[in-house]
């Protein structure tokens, strides 16, 4: 049995379901179980939907939610024209529309949108492409089932970054989605949408279609999960910035893991989680081109030659330096430092200390004017913004001294500002200015990469 999770362009019109419909087809003998996401940028739509209703523009929500409607209408046409129950389909959608409409009018009344009624106008993207993609696998004469995901994905009530509750989810798996396994159907959830105990909708945060995947994969002792995007697999740099990048064949968990941290979209970062705790390994396919090769994720990946797998990036990086003589043969202040973070929901990415400072990068500053504050208390803090983070990431990089120096040579005149190598060995970030990250990220690659290179 296999996990195959399709995203929003895999199932984005009718011709992209049509691929995807053959992919699972002759999937049929592995048993599949389908994960599908929004249409792709229906999500995005429902969320503007959702400000528009609050902030009391109702006429637009509206017409956002009829367009978005007939865009799903006629999709379903496409692929299910001259289909006897091909009108239950477009009954079903069109059900989910008006509750949709009926949402933006109570939220419009109230004039505040909630993270829980912004989770249940999100999840009117996934509970569309259930149908569609079921529909349309029945026609090609696939025994599919639709299985509401809310049923199987129990999470607590932290809605728009629910949290999994993994035993419940196990037992919920075997409940809804197994019998279906053994009675020679095929599953269709959603991905990305869970609910509570009570049955109060959630959602997973984004990306969470892979998180959905991977935990029904581990749920049920699946042999592989598959994700299924619109690029051949992980590549070794962001194809948008660095026209040479190209396939991985094969990478490890922790390469992958950290790879998605820097900023790789191919994966969500906790999908990896589920997959590790159970050895299951995760490729990564290109639903455009099913006859590739992809990314296989594994434990035991070998390598790679030189020390390095990929490069990553991300840019709008706030870097916060505290400088103290005071902290000299202190005791305490790194906890106390760190407790402010902690105290102020504030995620802490690259750190590089010594006997007097602290430095440290954050990729959300939504609260750093509560944080600088607290930290004046232990001396001078500087903030500064427009910085990006390059990473190389590869498996034994702390091992090879001379990776590092090639790094660094690499960048020339790039300024840097911070420098760090995880703890363990798989990651060397380099903090520079935000408008230089492109041009650092083509400079390592090339290094690293370029055809003259090993």
């Amino acid at each position: 049995m296999i996990v195959a999770k399709f995203g929003g362009t895999s199932v984005g019109d009718a011709a992209a379901i049509t691929r995807t419909v053959g992919i699972v087809r002759a999937a049929v003998p592995r048993q599949p179980v389908v994960v599908v996401s929004a249409l792709a940028g229906a999500t995005n739509t429902l969320l503007e939907i959702a400000d528009r209703a609050g902030e009391g523009q109702l006429l637009v929500a509206i017409r956002q939610i009829e367009d978005l409607r007939d865009r799903h209408l006629q999709v379903a046409r496409e692929l299910l024209d001259g289909m006897g129950d091909g009108a239950d389909t477009l009954a079903e959608i069109g059900a989910l529309f008006d509750e949709l409409a009926h949402l933006a009018e109570a939220l419009s009344v109230l004039g505040d949108v909630t993270p829980r009624s912004r989770d249940a106008m999100a999840a009117t993207g996934e509970l569309c492409s259930v149908p569609l993609v079921t529909a349309a696998l029945q026609r090609c004469g696939v025994n599919a089932v639709p299985v509401d995901a809310r049923d199987v994905m129990r999470t607590d009530d932290r809605f728009g970054r629910a949290e999994p509750m993994i035993e419940e989810i196990q037992a919920a798996a075997q409940e809804h989605v197994l019998p279906a396994l053994k009675g020679g159907q095929v599953p269709v959830l959603g991905g990305y949408i869970g609910a509570t105990a009570t049955g109060i909708t959630t959602t997973l945060g984004r990306g969470g279609s892979d998180l959905s995947a991977a935990l029904l994969g581990a749920a049920l002792g699946a042999e592989a999960i598959e994700i299924w995007t619109d690029v051949d697999g992980i590549l070794t740099a962001d194809p948008r910035v660095v026209k040479e990048a190209r396939p991985i064949e094969e990478i490890r968990f922790d390469e992958a893991s950290e790879l998605a941290s820097f900023g790789a979209k191919v994966l969500h970062p906790s999908t990896i989680a589920p997959a590790v705790k159970k050895g299951i390994p995760v490729y990564v396919f290109n639903s455009h081109r099913p006859e590739g090769k992809g990314t296989r994720i594994t434990f035991d990946a070998p390598a790679p030659r030189n020390g390095v797998r990929a490069v990553a990036a991300k840019s709008s990086v706030v870097m916060v330096r505290v400088r103290s003589p005071r902290m000299l043969h202190a005791h305490g202040v790194l906890r106390a430092i760190f407790e402010v973070f902690e105290r102020n929901r504030t995620s802490v990415d690259v750190v590089a200390t010594s006997e007097i400072s602290v430095s440290v990068t954050l990729d959300a500053a939504e609260r750093l004017e509560a944080v600088v504050a607290e930290l004046s208390a232990f001396g001078d803090v500087t903030v500064e913004r427009n910085r990006g983070v390059v990473a190389l990431v590869g498996a034994g990089l702390g091992a090879s001294t001379p990776a590092m120096a090639r790094a660094l040579a690499a960048l020339g005149n790039v300024k840097v500002h911070m420098c760090s190598l995880s703890a363990t060995g798989i990651n060397l970030t380099i903090v520079v200015d935000g408008n230089k990250v492109n041009d650092a990220m083509r400079r390592l690659h090339g290094e690293f990469f370029g055809a003259d290179r090993a």
